[in-house]
């Protein structure tokens, strides 16, 4: 009787362990809202296609790239085009764009008046201090009419690009994730919507102006070159851009992000 139970529990056992496959792990850095936040809501999905997903949270626009580009992680998702641009080029890094996700719209918010009318003369406003998004700001600035660039288009703008500044506006460029902290020392405070968010900022209705959903600068996912067909990460990218993801952008942050695929 044993003779004939063993071999057969001995040919079955290989079956059963090739039937289960391991999982592929894929580590991404994120900063936490949205980006960390979406990432969560497909981690399920992913998961059921045999990938698993290992977000890294991060709180600033630098490390993530360079832990990218060194392949400490396998994919970043938190910036967009024109700051991967920048990027590369002052770090001489080769990182790639995948997919774009989400445009997150860059407003303006104070402590100190309700509207952009009130704003004083030699009014104090911070700016983020990385150039894509020191750009950014200076073109919502300008789109106000508060200035004039000397390029108009140019998003690599400075403040010393600004050619008329009729309320003598006095410029403060610092790191992006510091500006709603230092909403109350300042009267103006161009910020990213991402830090808004994660500051308690409501942008639809705390935003004294905020970009269009027409905005250019939609949010990426971001690898190195030779990675950028990889299988998993383009399932990843499938993922973000599921019906379903659009409907809960839509449905979760109203308005404060929008759909960008």
């Amino acid at each position: 009787m044993f003779k004939k139970i063993i071999p057969a529990l001995a040919l079955a056992l290989p079956l059963v362990f090739a039937g289960t496959a391991q999982a592929e792990t894929l580590t991404v850095a994120a900063t936490p809202v949205p980006h960390a936040e979406l990432l969560e809501f497909v981690k399920p999905d992913l998961a059921a296609e045999g990938i698993d997903l290992d977000i890294k949270v991060f709180t600033d626009y630098v490390q993530p790239n360079l832990q990218v580009a060194d392949k400490q992680i396998d994919v970043n998702f938190f910036q967009h085009k024109p700051y991967l641009d920048s990027f590369n080029e002052q770090h001489d890094t080769h990182l790639v764009s995948v997919g774009q996700v989400h445009v997150e719209p860059f407003g303006a918010y104070s402590t100190k008046i309700k509207d952009i009318a009130d704003l004083k003369d030699g009014a104090k406003v911070a700016l983020p201090n990385d150039p894509s998004n020191g750009a950014r700001a200076l073109l919502l600035l300008q789109a106000q009419g508060l200035i004039k660039l000397k390029d108009p288009s140019n998003i690599l703008a400075t403040s010393r690009d600004v050619v008329e500044n009729p309320k003598h506006l006095e410029f403060h460029e610092l790191e992006a994730a510091t500006l709603p902290r230092v909403l109350p020392d300042v009267d103006l405070a161009l910020i990213n919507t991402n830090y808004a968010l994660e500051a308690g900022l409501n942008p639809m209705k705390d935003a004294l102006f905020i970009e269009g959903s027409d905005s250019p600068y939609a949010n990426i996912v971001v690898t190195t070159a030779d990675r950028k067909d990889d299988p998993a990460i383009r399932k990843l990218v499938d993922a973000l851009h599921t019906d379903k993801v659009r409907q809960y952008i839509v449905d979760h942050y109203k308005g404060a992000i929008v759909p960008a695929f």
